[in-house]
């Protein structure tokens, strides 16, 4: 093929490109490789079109394959071409193979270090992985090399100091100025602008449908809705995102996971999509496929503490489930999680959360007290922290410790009914009843509908004290504030029967036994023994 004869095909495809009929172009540009297999130029531009077709939102096949094997035959005529291994990158990028995009981009800057195109894209990359100091340096590198055309390197840059809260104000919004003056030496930049502005015409759908689920909720013509604007733009992944919400809402969680599944497969790297297929996973109590999931977001994100708790709950409601022994790996995330996210409360919350599996799936009563500890440091005002805090150490026996916590939490919430049952519950077990009765009663009094306070005040009466008239009050009291609770009702037979009421005694007992079939309070031979002893 002569210099003529290619100008004039590459003007046709140019031709073709510009109409926006790209298969057409493509059709003639394989043609004119078949004249001319080894056209470096040819197979260029084959790739360019394969890739414009891949990223064409109105269409929903994928040709990232065969753009990258246009590129890589390109560079079997043209090895030492970065431009070429700049290309294969990008299409491993948008292929999401970041590791193969990564070495390939590397290789692009070795033959051509001044190439602010590829530094880039591994800006990008970097940020996909949560790398995100790693990605700033890249970023400011296509900025050093090509200070006048980097619109999008600057607005990563803002993007970035913004989700770091690296820079002070002016620095980080310096960086979304230069952005906004690059632009238009940024043809890059230029087509991710147009490309953005064409979803403007799906802006009607979105806020017509956003009107009938607010005035209707979500319902099958938001569904029809959705489905019609999918069959427009087959490759426009929020439509899925959104449509798998809608189908969330209607609690067809099937349906969801396919167009969440939809979105991933035309975008792999969507972290919104990996995150509400979570929720679906959640729901439906599929704790296996959640746990894979949000490992896949780990691997994109590793830097974003939210995905640890998320899979460190999993891995715990998966064991609690299934008997399995993953609470080590719930705990090692909830620990990566700590690490990540220097919040105070929202720490607090999670160090709660690891007090609570020391203490009831460990039996590690040291690591719970620390745990809780640091909860009750970063939150003091948090009351169940020393709630908590004050129960390990009443079980470690350390009650001297309890006390103080108790007393502590007190001062902030002097009329918290918890706090004083919980201080009538250590009195007693020091063996101080003056004390302990004192508390129950302030229990009562700041709640008069607190069943566990109502009964142990009674258990005191009975067992202590020997005033049974006043125990069964105070039992009466616990089952009207609470008819489900076996131990009150058991407790109450206990009474009933000293004052020689067999019958009634017994009815008690039957019915604390029937209540504990499903609260699993006590154990049912305790019962047992209790009626067979009121006839023996």
């Amino acid at each position: 093929m002569n210099k003529a004869e290619e100008k004039k095909i590459k003007k046709q495809i140019e031709k073709f490109q510009k109409s926006g009929n790209i298969q057409k172009a493509i059709e003639a540009c394989k043609n004119a490789l078949l004249q001319d297999s080894n056209n470096c130029d040819l197979h260029i531009k084959l790739g360019d079109l394969y890739m414009a077709w891949h990223l064409d939102i109105y269409q929903v096949q994928q040709y990232a394959d065969e753009a990258i094997t246009e590129y890589q035959l390109a560079l079997e005529t043209c090895m030492n071409s970065a431009e070429i291994y700049y290309k294969i990158g990008m299409a491993f990028y948008y292929k999401r193979e970041l590791d193969k995009a990564l070495n390939y981009l590397k290789l692009a800057l070795e033959h051509n270090p001044k190439l602010a195109e590829a530094y880039f894209m591994m800006a990008e990359i970097y940020t996909r992985k949560g790398d995100y100091i790693e990605a700033i340096e890249e970023a400011q590198n296509a900025v050093k090399m090509s200070p006048f055309t980097s619109s999008r390197a600057y607005f990563l840059i803002y993007n970035l100091y913004v989700i770091l809260k690296k820079e002070n104000f002016i620095k980080c919004h310096l960086n979304l100025l230069k952005s906004f003056l690059t632009l238009p030496f940024d043809k890059y930049a230029q087509k991710e602008v147009i490309t953005r502005l064409s979803y403007i015409k799906f802006l009607p759908v979105l806020v017509k449908t956003s009107f009938m689920v607010f005035f209707s909720g979500f319902n099958e013509k938001v569904l029809n809705i959705y489905r019609e604007t999918i069959d427009k733009a087959p490759g426009f992944v929020e439509l899925y995102i959104n449509l798998g919400r809608v189908y969330y809402e209607l609690k067809r969680y099937d349906d969801a996971i396919c167009e969440y599944k939809m979105a991933i497969w035309l975008d792999s790297l969507n972290i919104r999509a990996y995150y509400y297929l979570c929720r679906v996973y959640e729901e439906i109590r599929d704790y296996d496929n959640a746990i894979e999931i949000c490992k896949k977001l780990i691997e994109l994100q590793p830097n974003v503490a939210d995905f640890h708790c998320k899979i460190a709950q999993y891995f715990y409601l998966r064991s609690e489930l299934q008997q399995t022994n993953e609470i080590q790996d719930a705990i090692s995330h909830y620990q990566t999680a700590i690490t990540l996210n220097p919040n105070p409360r929202w720490t607090s919350v999670v160090s709660q959360t690891l007090g609570f599996i020391f203490q009831e799936h460990i039996k590690d009563l040291d690591a719970s007290v620390s745990s809780y500890q640091t909860a009750y440091i970063l939150n003091p005002e948090d009351i169940d922290i020393c709630l908590n805090l004050g129960n390990v150490f009443f079980e470690k026996g350390s009650y001297d410790n309890a006390l103080t916590v108790y007393k502590k939490a007190l001062e902030n919430s002097p009329y918290n009914a918890r706090l004083h049952c919980n201080l009538g519950y250590l009195y007693w077990g020091k063996g101080n009843l003056e004390e302990a009765i004192k508390e129950y009663e302030k229990a009562i009094k700041y709640d008069n509908t607190y069943d566990i306070a109502y009964n142990n005040l009674g258990v005191i009466y009975l067992d202590d004290l020997g005033r049974v008239k006043k125990a069964i009050e105070l039992f009466e009291s616990a089952i009207r504030s609470n008819p489900n609770y076996a131990l009150a009702n058991y407790n109450l037979a206990r009474s009933v029967a000293i004052t020689g009421n067999k019958i009634e005694a017994a009815k008690l007992y039957q019915t604390a036994l029937d209540i504990n079939s499903y609260t699993q309070e006590m154990d049912p031979a305790e019962i047992e023994d209790k009626i067979q002893d009121l006839f023996n």
